[in-house]
């Protein structure tokens, strides 16, 4: 069977039909291990069914979760299910592939993403590769040849979990930059006088490049908890944490005292792009690889080496907040004033929502920086305290929005969806139905409403 955009075709008159779990070659293999999840997300019905259905998941090791029609259900099947994989078409309504993979890293970057796409999308797909994707099939695409890629995936996962559940300490001789910040980020260091001489040694240990290098620094403190709540970090999860910060931000690593201590650098706009997608993807690893809850404490900026110190303190009272139970990133910035925390900051939030739901490009992210938190702070806030994503809450406040628009007013449906934060009719109107049980227009004509709808 062939899978293309527009087309499925079938090998002669031979319909190929789905395994059941734990036939075939691979069944054997794959039934004492983990399976990892996956969304499906593809515009084209029929060749999304054949996909799910003919795929034979779990001989290669996966569970179909759940899958979409377009950008904005899969990401909210992503929010609802964590899934391990998100296959995913480049081109798709509403949300594009690509769109829709810089949006599943900033909830879910423990997914691993993997596009379909046609030749002339490739060079357009292979931009999205800081957003965790892992594969690149080009269409058409036999059955088959989806199951051999699905089978290199499956490995792939396989060795991101293995590396991150390592147990063997770090191999080789020591790293000259982890011995040359230890001092500096455990003890106080502050001499001005020392300054220049601790970034001349930087650079001979190759932590600063050259003379003219001027980084910014924020020091991580991590931990795991047991089942009890009591550390069990153990020195192995220096190299977990250290090759996740590796992908977003340069960084060195170290244990003490029962904490990996990272020192991670970079300038401003690295650490506001970055950090708070790497603060959320370490405890999603350590849950889902390891079963247990991965507490952060996060300092601020940090302008000089012999200003580590300080950060360090600053990670360690961020650590100290909260609920000493739960998993999760706490950043320093989240604690000092009041109404940056529990249900006062969730009721900012959304009062905030309400002000400015009809901005289109209203985000977690944008939202966070209007209340002057980290994304990770504001979205477990809003969790605790509403049971609901921020993306679930957004759109229903847009809808309940549009609803009284459209069953009230003479705006035409074009300029109902502006007001409510959406530039594309289409997709407005595919929310408002999904939302409402019907179209804009077909609530206006059951309302005897229908003038003014002219451009729905």
């Amino acid at each position: 069977m062939f899978v293309g955009k527009g087309m499925i075709w079938y090998n002669g008159e031979k319909t190929v039909r789905p395994h059941r779990a734990g036939q075939g070659k691979d069944g054997a293999a794959m039934t004492h291990k983990t399976l990892y999840t996956v969304v499906v997300a593809d515009d084209e019905d029929e060749l999304r069914e054949a996909v799910c259905t003919m795929i034979p998941w779990q001989d290669y090791g996966f569970c179909l979760v759940g899958s979409a029609g377009n950008g904005l259900d899969a990401l909210q099947l992503v929010e609802q299910h964590e899934p391990d994989l998100l296959l995913t078409d480049i081109r798709m309504p509403f949300i594009s592939g690509i769109e829709l993979a810089r949006q599943v890293r900033e909830v879910r970057p423990a997914t691993n993403i993997a596009f379909l796409s046609g030749y002339d999308d490739f060079e357009y797909a292979k931009q999205a590769i800081q957003y965790n994707i892992i594969s690149y099939m080009l269409k058409p695409l036999t059955m088959e040849g989806l199951g051999a890629e699905l089978r290199i995936i499956r490995q792939k996962i396989d060795a991101q979990f293995a590396q991150f559940r390592q147990t063997a300490p770090r191999t080789g001789g020591p790293d000259l930059r982890a011995a040359m910040l230890m001092p500096l980020v455990l003890d106080d260091y502050a001499e001005p006088e020392g300054e220049a001489q601790a970034e001349a040694y930087a650079r001979q240990c190759g932590l600063l490049r050259d003379l003219e290098e001027r980084p910014r620094y924020t020091v991580m403190v991590s931990i795991l908890l047991s089942g009890e709540g009591a550390n069990c970090t153990a020195p192995p999860f220096v190299e977990s944490v250290d090759r996740l910060a590796s992908k977003y931000l340069r960084s060195v690593s170290f244990f003490a005292a029962g904490k990996v201590i990272s020192v991670l650098l970079g300038n401003p706009s690295d650490f506001e792009e970055y950090l708070h997608i790497l603060a959320d993807e370490i405890p999603q690893m350590a849950e889902r690889v390891l079963g247990k809850r991965c507490r952060i404490g996060v300092s601020g900026e940090v302008r000089t080496i012999g200003g580590l110190h300080d950060g360090y303190r600053q990670a360690m009272e961020a650590l100290r907040q909260g609920d000493r139970t739960e998993g999760g990133a706490q950043f320093i910035s989240d604690l000092a004033p009041a109404g940056k925390g529990g249900s006062l900051l969730c009721r900012r939030a959304l009062e905030a929502l309400d002000q400015h739901y009809m901005d289109t490009g209203l985000s977690l992210v944008s939202l966070s920086g209007m209340l002057d938190v980290s994304p990770n702070h504001l979205s477990a806030c809003i969790k605790k305290y509403t049971g609901e994503t921020f993306i679930n809450i957004l759109i229903r406040k847009r809808m309940e929005a549009a609803r009284e628009l459209v069953a009230s007013s003479q705006l035409k449906i074009q300029e109902v969806s502006q007001r409510c934060g959406y530039t594309d009719q289409h997709y407005f109107s595919y929310c408002f139905k999904k939302y409402c049980g019907e179209s804009p227009n077909a609530m206006r004509r059951r309302l005897g409403l229908e003038k003014g709808s002219e451009g729905g």
